[in-house]
């Protein structure tokens, strides 16, 4: 769970801009999109194949630096 402490003096945007910063770094937003409705398990596997396709194009686009097997 993502927590921040207001810091004294400290503007209310600046301490959301924080807090939201935190929880697209812990990936709550993408958790709760894949918890809010069920999945089949031949749809999670499809899925994952696709980003692992998107994730290689990526790397032979950037020079084949980012493939980890």
């Amino acid at each position: 769970m993502a927590k921040i402490i207001v810091k004294p003096n400290e503007e209310i945007h600046e301490a959301l801009r924080r807090f939201k910063k935190i929880c697209d770094k812990e990936g709550v937003g993408n958790r709760m999109k894949n918890t809010a409705r069920f999945e089949k398990p031949s749809e999670v596997r499809k899925r994952k194949e696709e980003e692992r396709i998107k994730t290689i194009r990526k790397a032979q686009k950037a020079g084949g630096d980012l493939v980890k097997n």
